[in-house]
């Protein structure tokens, strides 16, 4: 009878260690930041297999936040990654960086311009700024 009754004792106070929440939210890991925009978040995991997603297999390693703008727990953000030439951590902005097979910084794409296919090459033509010109149109002084 003082075995059962100690083995309870055992049983109740070692279940009672145990925690039976709900699985949490991950919790942020540290801040990432574009080098090139400036761009800062919160990113709560930096791979390619992000947690609490079913079947997310990511191309390469990026840093990704939860969707906070919907509450499914499966959602995320692709925040950036680095540049797979210079190591730059850039964000995904078509401003900042390019994915091709790897991802690419902007000043990395245009140095190694030629070594891309020609579209590619013809895509990069296209976000460079145009500027825009007002023929016969005198600009005004004026402050």
């Amino acid at each position: 009878m003082y075995l059962r009754g100690s083995l309870k004792v055992l049983t109740t106070t070692a279940l009672g260690d145990l925690k039976m929440d709900s699985p949490k939210e991950p919790q942020p890991t540290g801040e990432f930041k574009c080098q090139l925009c400036g761009l800062t978040a919160p990113y709560m995991y930096y791979g390619q297999k992000p947690p609490n997603t079913r079947s997310v297999e990511l191309l390469e390693d990026c840093y990704v936040m939860k969707d906070p703008f919907t509450p499914d727990k499966e959602k995320i953000l692709i925040l950036g990654s680095l540049c797979s030439l210079c190591g730059l951590s850039v964000c995904v902005g078509a401003e900042c960086s390019l994915f091709y097979s790897k991802r690419f910084c902007l000043p990395c794409m245009n140095e190694n311009l030629q070594a891309f296919p020609l579209e590619i090459q013809e895509d990069m033509d296209k976000r460079k700024p145009q500027q825009k010109s007002f023929p016969g149109k005198k600009m005004d002084t004026r402050t």
